[in-house]
């Protein structure tokens, strides 16, 4: 059986795409469409270029739905913006692995917040920067993109390392999810999620596209 055949694929829409001029019709529609997750990008201007959102778009989005809040912090010294997102709502708070010199600290503190706490990395960090703190975490993000932009194209690399995360877990026996962040699309879901992902992040493919529930289905199939 090829890793993860058996498991429903869990469908996060990025709303980095999303209209903001109407982003609480944006959140309602997707979730009617049939997606898991709302996924919602965080960026300072300093661990990447981009500034984005705060907790107040976090907040806002809490009140339109019920749906689980996986909240991505792009930020330098992300320690400092835990409590704050957690607050808001985020029960899944992802921190980069190149802005945690005390990763282990932060993801402790991001359970004590109240959320689960997630590693993502960059495509050049290999998995062994990470390999100390897999029992420590719900969920791992593999970026397959550079991170700071929306609707780059999907890195070809990405996919050994989600295989060998996905090794890495049966052979532990862990737990924690697989997410892939970054050029997500129908074409290349199927290969993703062979390899061994749980989660997928779509922006641009769901956002962009002209039948939400349509792209949602094909990229679960």
């Amino acid at each position: 059986m090829r890793e993860g055949s058996d498991r429903k694929r869990t469908i996060a829409p990025s709303i980095l795409s999303a209209d903001f001029s109407r982003l609480g019709a944006e959140v309602e529609a997707v979730e009617a469409a049939g997606c898991d997750w709302i996924h919602i990008d965080v960026m300072d201007g300093h661990f990447v270029p981009q500034i984005t959102v705060g907790p107040g778009i976090v907040r806002a989005v809490r009140k339109v739905t019920r749906l689980p809040l996986d909240v991505h912090l792009m930020v330098e010294e992300p320690s400092r913006q835990i409590e704050g997102f957690a607050a808001a709502g985020a029960d899944i708070v992802a921190v980069h692995q190149e802005a945690c010199p005390a990763l282990s600290e932060v993801l402790e503190a991001i359970r004590a917040a109240g959320a689960k706490p997630a590693v993502a990395i960059n495509p050049e960090t290999a998995l062994a920067k990470i390999e100390g703190v897999l029992d420590q975490v719900d969920m791992v993000v593999v970026m397959s993109v550079n991170p700071g932009r929306a609707g780059q194209d999907f890195i070809e690399s990405a996919i050994e390392k989600i295989a060998g995360l996905a090794k890495l877990r049966r052979e532990r026996g862990g737990h924690w999810l697989i997410e892939v962040d970054g050029g997500i699309k129908p074409e290349n879901a199927r290969k993703v999620a062979e390899a061994g992902a749980d989660v997928l992040v779509a922006g641009s493919a769901v956002f962009g596209s002209r039948d939400y529930a349509e792209t949602i289905r094909a990229l679960r199939s």
